[in-house]
């Protein structure tokens, strides 16, 4: 049946154009150069059957002729180099990219992102078991995810790998150098992986999508050279160039600090997207005015953390002020609003950018940050705290300060356990997996009746209720009469 599986793929590949009928044979003999074969029989028709189950039947018969290691390391490994010897080169990728480029942007996005899922680099058949819902909150309506493909990340381990020596290859999964990459265990294969090359800001950058599409076309924009995070007037810049060039998408960047930046802060990038998330359908409640920018809009947004949105049809306006604000922030201390811009030469304080296109004028959205710890809070000052850990631990990222819960895989099995406990009405504290959830059940408990049909979507209401709280947390400024006076006397000082 080996002979009947490589043909299916290649009739796959040729099916979705990644190959020419002029490829056939070719082709074959590539897969079965992979497969450790060195002849094949393959049938002149094949059953049309989803990637998946082809792949799945190939990895099958791989493991059981002792061509690949059981375990989804392996198989993913080899799985990539197949998909890898059916994917067009870069230089051929790339030339078909910027020839729909020059029929609209919005072609050319359309046509590599389908592409990518074509590969396999997007598993779409990985990404539509991820659970997602909305929830209702005061803020507008919160996105949550449980995400089942990537491990929930220690604070810690992130701000230690920022500094850690960069002795592999390539030195991030972030780094250009991954394209057609064969990768190891502790590394994803990229044979499969195309980049399309840009210039923001005069530098050298590419453009890719994540393979992990936690929303509608989320893409990232990489440097190309391996170099850390860094928040400074070129980042504005650079998104206002790329918005130029892709103004259907959004961009925004993590902040360039432990704690309440990214996962990955060794390698400059940006991700963005086509995409509308609640932070951006968030409306200004406090409009604003800064000395000498009377051509820019400006407020403070309705949202849970602490936002400052600019808007003018001169990009180069929006650059010029998003740049005073970040340098008035980068060194503003307000001890009343446990705000310090640095202790014992550490600095605190940086901004998450968002930017985008809105009905024809620039709009960037500056989310202040700050990452001082305490005694009472190690973990971040403004981050989740300790009460929240039992559904977000992680760092308060770009895309969760948009409005997007990443949350991490073993809810999907902790909320369906802990909805049948509640409608048991069973001991939640004598189960050791469900124990962190006590606290919080004990009040929903006495919130609603729980029956077999409502356990799991209340719980699923709830967990956005509670992201509510995990973003003002994040939020430098309370919403309070009082954290609403310590805004605006940043604002004063800017």
């Amino acid at each position: 049946m080996i002979d009947t599986y490589i043909a299916q793929l290649v009739q796959y590949a040729l099916d979705r154009g990644l190959i020419d009928e002029n490829d056939r044979t070719w082709a074959c003999n590539r897969l079965l150069d992979a497969l450790g074969l060195d002849r094949g029989t393959f049938p002149a028709e094949t059953e049309q059957r989803p990637l998946e189950d082809i792949l799945r039947d190939i990895l099958d018969w791989a493991v059981e002729n002792g061509r690949c290691e059981p375990g989804v390391a392996s198989r993913d490994l080899l799985d990539t180099e197949l998909m890898g010897r059916l994917t067009p080169r870069p230089s051929e990728v790339r030339h078909i990219f910027w020839k729909k480029y020059a029929q609209s942007p919005q072609a050319a996005t359309d046509w590599y992102y389908e592409f990518s899922q074509d590969t396999d680099y997007i598993r779409r058949y990985r990404i539509v078991r991820d659970m997602k819902w909305v929830s209702p909150t005061e803020y507008g309506d919160l996105d949550i995810t449980i995400n089942l493909s990537k491990p929930e990340k220690d604070p810690r381990a992130i701000a230690a790998a920022k500094n850690a020596l960069q002795n592999a290859y390539p030195a991030c999964q972030l780094c250009a150098e991954n394209e057609g990459y064969a990768g190891r265990l502790d590394h994803p294969a990229r044979q499969n992986h195309r980049i399309i090359p840009l210039t923001l800001d005069g530098q050298d950058w590419f453009f890719q999508y994540s393979p992990y599409v936690y929303y509608n076309e989320h893409c990232i924009v990489l440097n190309a050279r391996h170099i850390p995070m860094k928040i400074d007037r070129s980042t504005f810049r650079k998104q206002m160039d790329f918005l130029g060039r892709f103004p259907h998408y959004f961009i925004g960047s993590n902040a360039d600090l432990p704690i309440v930046g990214g996962s990955i802060l060794s390698h400059d990038h940006f991700q963005g997207g086509r995409y509308t998330f609640a932070m951006a359908k968030a409306p200004v409640e406090t409009p604003v005015r800064f000395s000498g920018f009377d051509d820019v809009e400006a407020g403070i947004v309705k949202w849970p953390m602490s936002v400052v949105r600019i808007r003018c049809a001169d990009p180069d306006r929006l650059v010029d002020l998003a740049d005073r604000i970040l340098l008035a922030w980068r060194g503003y201390s307000d001890p009343a609003a446990e705000i310090y811009a640095e202790s014992a030469g550490e600095a605190h304080n940086t901004i998450t950018p968002i930017a985008r296109m809105r009905d024809g004028q620039f709009e960037l959205d500056l989310v202040l940050r700050n990452n001082r710890t305490s005694e009472q809070y190690p973990l971040g000052i403004f981050h989740p705290h300790q009460e929240l850990h039992h559904i977000k631990k992680e760092n308060i990222g770009l895309i969760e300060v948009m409005g997007l819960a990443v949350l991490p895989a073993r809810l999907k099995t902790e909320l369906a356990d802990l909805a049948q406990a509640l409608v048991r009405g069973s001991d939640v504290r004598a189960d050791e997996t469900l124990a962190k959830h006590a606290d919080w059940a004990d009040g929903l408990a006495q919130k609603y009746t729980f029956t077999a049909e409502n356990a799991l979507p209340i719980l699923q209401d709830e967990v956005g209720r509670v992201f509510a709280q995990v973003l003002e947390h994040a939020g430098v400024y309370k919403r309070t009469a009082e954290g609403k006076e310590a805004f605006l006397r940043f604002i004063e000082s800017v």
